[in-house]
Parts: structure tokens; sequence; C-alpha cells
């Protein structure tokens, strides 16, 4: 008769995890504690185990077994001759201070790969170390333990027996969401024209592992109709978690308003639902450094997580409002607590930064725990631009002359040394600005020598807090990871720039910048990472454009969600014989306002007016304010705060009257709601193209060189994304009618023509309509 054969294990842990769980206590300490970037651990571990001797096995896989849990993870080193483990840790600086509860966490992931290599080797005991290396200097710090294996294995059941109360409670949860899923029916009942085919595209990319590209109209439901199909597609895919991710706080607050629909019941999928907040937002003191002698949520902070976690874990809702109410119960930190909830949420609703910018966090925890994710990336045309801020960095000259005047004493000579170096690029042209495909090799290596002194300095002073110096050094580290990496990937992706400006009577100011015109090598692993990610807009056309810049897959998937709205709903014309050029401007100001308070007679209502900048604007709402004071105006105004933006939006209200304008590719372009008579009609008087200067004509001789089309990428493509969004701001439900007008000749072009939605009809303008805007202006 054969033996049973073991049971499988009901729950997989890594051991970080485990560790971080069981083994940090006492005060949450983030003191100043300069440390290296991914790719520099990755190399000090390198050098470290180059070091050993033949025989030295690194990155050793092992895996253990206790009470139905699963511990696995990888040794950093295991020395067979001398019988030891190493658990390495990289750090930036000589006298860099390890946190005492940093430390315990590594001794403990030591001590377990100690047991588990003990249980796989049958050994009796062995040397437990860790070498902490410090990239600068190459030296090495070891600190060792000799350990027998009963003691190992007795602190690895007791990590495991505390963290299995969890498991168990991990386990029950992904069942019942899991079955809940499965059961779960879309929330109101039947799908919208067009949402049907985009949550049946979102579903199958889930299914298929791949990348999609869905351009779907505004109006249908677009949050809804990707975050249900994907938490459907869950259970069978094994899909550990999902990230929404949204480039504004309105698009997560929609994300989150779609979740809330699909709890309507008890009965509803056991749906953990987690917000991601800035730090700047969330804290409760931003007046104090975040650490145990300074502010109050951080000391005993690791004490009294496991409660405030256990509250948290229960809410079904864990957005800035809820997090902050359980923070405050339980006496924690609200932004460490959201940090902690990562791990045990299955839906998390963040801003684009954290998965896909250099330090991504649910990036990096998705690696490190090995999750299988789906990436839901809202409003998608925003990532291009924001994916080049990422991996663009700059430096100020003025505020770095601050910096050197207030640094301390010790700084001084190699502030000095940078100072010169810095004065001698600001002075080596007198072009206002200048382009380079390498870094400046001496100005590099004196940045670098003064950031390792600033680390020095900052360690023997713990006490002293210098935000001012503290901010200038990660900018500096910013600027030079990425001047290290300006050679990478072919090279063609970054440059780096001077732009000068004049300053006093003979002075000259020297900005600074690594700057990214091709996020594509750097986002491309971020789509690698994920089991599938799927990037949503209404204008998300050419697809090459956005394949190209963004480093998507071979196999991304392309579709067009038709639009649910009919021609007849919207009346979109041309101003065929008014030109918006720069050099034009001021002479179609006459006919522009003509044009809009011609329309606003012919049907009163709300409309928007969209200007290529504030000025133009400005001048505008002047003119027609002047020529037609019966029409109510109010402006979008430079700096706008959010009760400003509010106070405009709040204009429109339904059954109003009057002209709102705004700036094109603005707070009020694009995710901007206003439904039925809020909201009737736009004038775009601009094409939307982006400056002509010098960066942008870098930009596109880059793109031209990379992909043919430099004009169509740097300037056209950007500019009529943004007259598409904006205009479609009218249009929100089926039963909306609305007009557009587009004011510019260029909008007649073919070229221009096929970028506008296939669903528009464009009429020519009438006559009557012609005669008013031929007018010429008065001398």
């Amino acid at each position: 008769m054969s033996a049973t054969p073991p049971a499988s294990p009901r729950y997989t842990v890594a051991v970080r995890t485990l560790c971080e769980f069981t083994a940090k206590a006492g005060d949450l300490d983030l003191r100043f504690t300069p440390s290296p970037t991914g790719q520099e651990g990755v190399a000090g571990h390198g050098v470290v185990t180059s070091r050993r001797g033949p025989g030295y096995e690194s990155e050793v896989a092992l895996s253990g077994e206790f009470e139905g849990l699963r511990v696995r993870g990888r040794a950093d080193g295991y020395d067979p001759v001398a019988n030891r483990v190493e658990e390495i840790k990289t750090v930036r600086g000589d006298k860099a201070e390890i946190p005492q509860n940093h430390q315990a966490l590594h001794w403990a992931q030591a001590k377990i790969y100690g047991w588990l290599l003990c249980e796989a080797r049958n050994l009796q005991k062995i040397d437990v170390t860790l070498v902490y290396f410090d990239i600068l200097s190459q030296r090495e710090r070891v600190l060792k333990e000799r350990y027998d294996a009963a003691t190992l294995r007795a602190f690895f059941e007791d990590s495991c027996r505390r963290f299995m109360h969890w498991a168990e409670r991990e386990i029950a949860h992904r069942s019942d969401r899991d079955a809940g899923l499965q059961a779960l029916a879309f929330p109101h009942g039947t799908f919208r024209d067009g949402q049907r085919l985009l949550a049946e595209s979102v579903y199958k990319a889930n299914a298929s592992a791949r990348t999609l590209l869905a351009q779907a109209p505004t109006g249908i439901g677009k949050s809804i109709g990707t975050v249900f199909p994907a938490l459907k597609a869950m259970p069978a895919q094994r899909i550990d978690k999902i990230f929404f991710l949204s480039a504004r706080s309105t698009g997560r607050a929609v994300a989150l308003q779609a979740t809330a629909q699909l709890r309507s019941s008890p009965d509803d999928a056991p749906l953990r639902v987690l917000e991601l907040t800035a730090r700047d937002k969330a804290c409760e003191h931003p007046d104090l450094a975040c650490h145990g002698e300074s502010c109050p949520l951080a000391q005993g902070f690791y004490d009294r997580l496991p409660a405030a976690r256990e509250a948290a874990s229960r809410a079904p809702l864990l957005d800035r409002h809820a997090v902050r109410e359980i923070a405050r119960t339980h006496a924690v930190c609200p932004y460490y607590l959201t940090q902690e909830m990562i791990r045990w949420s299955d839906l998390v609703v963040a801003d684009y930064n954290y998965y896909f910018d250099r330090s991504a966090m649910l990036y990096a925890l998705t690696a490190l725990n090995e999750w299988r994710v789906s990436v839901l990336v809202d409003e998608a045309h925003n990532l291009v631009e924001r994916g080049r801020t990422m991996y663009t960095a700059t430096l100020d000259h003025a505020a770095f002359r601050g910096v050197r005047l207030s640094a301390p004493g010790a700084l001084k000579s190699k502030m000095n040394k940078v100072y010169r170096q810095w004065n001698t690029l600001a002075k080596s042209s007198e072009a206002e600005y200048e382009t380079h495909d390498e870094e400046p090799a001496a100005f590099v290596e004196a940045l670098t020598q003064l950031c390792t002194a600033i680390i020095d300095d900052m360690s023997e002073h713990p006490q002293r807090h210098d935000a001012t110096l503290e901010r200038f050094y990660f900018d500096a580290m910013h600027f030079l990871r990425l001047a290290e990496q300006m050679t990478e990937y072919g090279g063609k992706h970054s440059l780096f720039d001077i732009t000068r400006t004049a300053r006093g009577r003979s002075g000259v100011d020297a900005a600074l910048c690594v700057r990214n015109l091709l996020p594509a090598p750097y986002l491309a692993p971020r789509f690698a990472g994920a089991h599938s990610t799927t990037l949503f807009s209404a204008t998300l056309q050419p697809a090459d454009y956005y394949r190209n810049l963004l480093g998507m897959p071979a196999s991304a998937v392309w579709v067009e969600v038709p639009s649910p709205f009919q021609p007849e709903q919207l009346d979109v014309h041309v101003a065929r014989h008014i030109s918006t050029r720069y050099s034009h401007r001021q002479r179609s100001l006459p006919a522009i306002v003509e044009l809009m308070a011609d329309q606003y007679a012919q049907r009163p209502g709300n409309y928007l007016a969209f200007f290529s900048s504030h000025d133009y604007l400005q001048q505008a709402a002047a003119l027609l304010a002047e020529c037609h004071p019966d029409i109510p105006t109010w402006s979008q105004a430079r700096g706008m705060t959010e009760a400003g933006q509010a106070a405009f939006l709040d204009a429109f209200a339904a059954g109003g009257r009057g002209i709102g304008f705004a700036v094109l590719g603005g707070v009020f372009s694009e995710g901007v709601d206003l439904p039925g008579d809020r909201l009737i009609g736009a004038f775009v008087a601009t094409l939307g193209l982006p400056q002509v200067n010098p960066v942008n004509e870098q930009l596109r001789e880059r793109m031209d060189a990379a992909f043919g089309r430099g004009y169509d990428y740097a300037y056209l493509y950007p500019g009529l994304r943004k007259v598409v969004q904006a205009a479609g701001r009218v249009i929100r439900t089926r039963e909306d009618r609305g007009v557009v007008w587009l004011i510019d000749d260029r909008f007649a072009r073919p070229e221009v023509r096929e970028m506008l939605p296939a669903w528009w009809e464009i009429s020519a303008m009438d006559n009557r309509q012609r005669n008013v805007h031929e007018r010429k202006p008065a001398p």
C-alpha cells in the first residue's frame, strides 16, 4: 500500500514578506539614509559574490513548509566550505547608519535562510552572516553569528506561527473573493453601446496575458467597463491584484466610484480596494521629522501596526478618508499604513508613478513578491508626457547657489568644485540653448563627489535636519542616475541640454537637464512585469505612436470601440477663414469673438472656449466683454487652486448661460463631466500644436530619426489629441446635443481631418457666417 502524499501547501509567502510581518518592531525611522538604486544593488551583490572562493553559490533558491505554509526565497549566497549563509545589503557611504528595525529585518531574513539551508542540506549548524557593502568605497562590513539547526528551526517555526493566523484569513479571503467574482454580475444589468466590446477586449487581454490598447469614446463608462472584466478574469487567471492607474485625481475618484457600484449588496464579492495618496497629502504632522523621536505616529509604529492592519483588512474600501480614520484610532501614520495594506489589497487605485516611475513602489513589490497583476491605465494618452517627465532630471543654477551659501563648512570645498564646473558650462557658449549626446564628465564627477560628501556629513550629524540640502541631494542623485543611463538602450532616448538665461549685468545662469525624449526603454520592463496591461482613452490614435513611444510589446493588441453617439448629436463646424497662428492672433480676435457671439445668439446656453495660452484667452475674453457685455463670461486663471477650479466648473449650472474661457491642454480640457445643458458647446481656437522651441525641435529631430515622422510625433499628434479631448466635453450621454467650432483654417487639411473622431460629420460655414467671419478688423 503506497504512502499518502503530503498535502499541498495552502499559502505561499516570500521570506522577505514573512520577516517584514513578524520581525519589525518599535519605531518607524525614516531619517535620511541614502540608499543605492536597484541597479547599484544588483551590481554590489555581484562584486561581493565575485570575491568569494571557488564553490561559492549565489542566489540559492530555497523553500520550506510548516503546517500548510510554504516559505520561499533566494539566499544571496552560501559558502559550503565555510558553511556560511550570507545576506548581502548594499549601502551608500561607509558611515551609513542602518536603523535598528531594518537590522532586525535583515537578521530575520538571514536566519530564515539559515534554517532552510540546514533543512535542505541536513546541516547541524551554520554561520549566519550580514554583509553590508558600501558601493562607493567597495568595502564590506561583516556581522556574523553561529547558530545550531535546532535554534534556527525554532525561529522559523515561531515566525510561521505568528504569520499563520493571518495566512488562514488570507486563504479564506482569496477563496471568498474568487467565488464572489465568478458570480459577480455587471452592476447596471446591461452594457451601454460600445461598453460590451471594451469589456470583452479587456477580459480577453487578461485571459491571454497580453497588452491591450483600447481607444474608447467618452461617455460609455470606461472605468466600470475595464474594472469589471479585469475582476472577472482574476479567478481563472490566478491574478493577485489589479492596479488602476490614472494621471489625475478625478480619474481615481471615478475608479473608486466604479468599485463602489460593484458592492451594491452584501452578497457581492468581498473585495479589498485601496487608494494610494501622496505623502504630502496624507501626512498628519508635516512639520515633524519621520522618526520616533519627533513624530508621535512614528514612535512605536510597528508595535501598533498589527491591530491597525487587522482593522484595515476588514474595511472593503480604504480610500483616503477611511485610512485616516483607522490610523487615528490606532495612532499610526496613515501614509505608511497605506503602504502596508498594498500587500493585502485586491484592487489598488493610484497615480501612474506608483508603477511606471524609476522607483515605483507597486512595480517593485510586484517583482519582489512575484505577484500576477493586471494593470489598467486610465486616460493613457497622458502616459507619453508623464513618462518623459519621470525620466527627466533638471538642476537649477540659482537654487544651487542658495544651497551652497547655507551648506555646512565640511561641504564647502566640494560645493565650490561643483560651482566652478557649473560656471564653466554656463560660460562655454553664448547660445541660449545647447544640447549634447553625452553628459559633461567633469561636472558629473564633481557632483558625484559632492553627493558622497553630503552622505558622510549627514551620517555624522543624524540629528541635523536640513530640508533644502536633502532636497538638493535627491535631485542631484536623480540627475546622476539618469546621466549614467544616457548611453544605454542605444543612447537615443535622452539628451543632455543647457538652457542659459542672463543674470544681472554680466552673469549667466545655466539650467542643466538630462532630458528624456523617448520613454519606451524605461517603460517596457513595466509592461513585461505585468500579467496583462490595458491602456484606454478616447484619444489613442494612431496606435503606432503609442506603441513606439511607450515601449509596448510586439504582441500588443489594438481595438477601437465605436462611438455610441450619432452624428446628429453634435454639429461640428470648421472656421476655415480664420488663422490662429501666432503671427495672426491679434488679427484673428475680432473674427473669433463675432463667431462666438453669433453662435451664442443662435442658441444661448453654457459654452467652453479653449485657447492656446492664458494671454490669448484673456485678450479674447476682454474683447468679448467689450463688444458683447450681455454675454456672461468667466475665465481660468494662472495657478488656480482646487477651490478656484471647483468654482469655475460650478458656473456651468444646469439651465445656465455664459462662456467659460480655458486653456487647451489644461485642467478643464479632459476629465470634466458636464452632461445635459450644463455644457452645450465648445469653441477650440487653436490647433493645439506645441510651441516651436529648441526643446521641441530636438524632439522632432529625434522622432524623425527613430520613426520617420518627426513633425507628426512632436507637434501634430499631441496637438490634435488635446483638441479632441477638449471637444469631448460636449457630448457625454445619448441624450446630449451640442456644437463644436474648430477655429483655424488648418482643421480643413486632410491630414488633420483624418485624426478627428470618425463619427463627427464636419459641415462648412454657411454664407451668413462666412460674411461675419470674413470682416476685416477695424484699423
